[in-house]
């Protein structure tokens, strides 16, 4: 074998490893990152407590950002966003939600708004803002933890009490509904996650679990006496 078919096979054995070394690298990339997100899931947690250190207006609208990557039903796109950090608005807001005393100490919230009279194809007002809207405040959620924030989710909608006082809070015209507030800020603390699952609510192909509902009204009328 002559040295110019020694150096090709050399060259061609390199090339070999390196596209090795490349695809290697991209598969323990996409583990990196795989594990990264279900980390992210699975450590997440409702923060109540904040510093007073400010979040940013550029954090914020990456946090709006990643909301409006949500699903959405039929690509309606239903949400409105409004962003708060004026600590009058904030302390109005946690008035507003008798529950929300997380309000009085966070720098911002975000309310994620829907828009229930958005006709579909068929013309007739769209029944999914709902679930849009949710899908968009579970991404806010975790946009912010991954951000090392702590959030909250707040409910509002359907309490129709609830639903009133946030619209004339913020302002809102009538055809929104405020759906959710999530209260945002720097952690005060640590919070443990808990771990939810549950092999119990889990079924495969069928979902024959128990009727806890049923069980319950058999033994109240159990040994009744009469």
């Amino acid at each position: 074998m002559n040295k110019y078919k020694i150096l090709s096979l050399f060259l061609a054995i390199a090339l070999l490893a390196a596209q090795a070394r490349i695809f290697m690298g991209d598969k323990a990339q996409e583990v990196s990152t795989s594990e990264a997100v279900f980390q992210n899931i699975l450590t997440r947690s409702s923060i109540r407590e904040y510093t007073a250190e400010p979040v940013s207006r550029t954090t914020l609208d990456s946090l709006c950002r990643a909301a409006m990557a949500a699903p959405t039903a039929k690509d309606q796109r239903p949400w409105k966003f409004v962003v708060i950090d004026d600590k009058a608005v904030l302390q109005e807001l946690a008035s507003a939600l008798p529950y929300a005393q997380a309000l009085k100490t966070a720098p911002a919230a975000i309310a994620i708004c829907g828009d229930p009279t958005l006709m579909n194809e068929d013309h007739r007002p769209t029944e999914w803002w709902v679930e849009d809207c949710s899908a968009a405040t579970q991404n806010i959620l975790l946009a912010a933890h991954s951000l090392g924030l702590g959030a909250v989710w707040l409910g509002v909608y359907p309490a129709k009490t609830l639903v009133a006082s946030v619209s004339n809070t913020l302002k809102l015209p009538s055809n929104l509904k405020p759906l959710s507030v999530v209260a945002l800020g720097h952690p005060k603390g640590t919070a443990q996650p808990k771990d939810k699952y549950a092999k119990d609510n889990i079924r495969y192909n069928v979902g024959d679990f128990p009727n806890a509902q049923a069980e319950e009204e058999e033994e109240s009328t159990e040994g009744g006496g009469f």
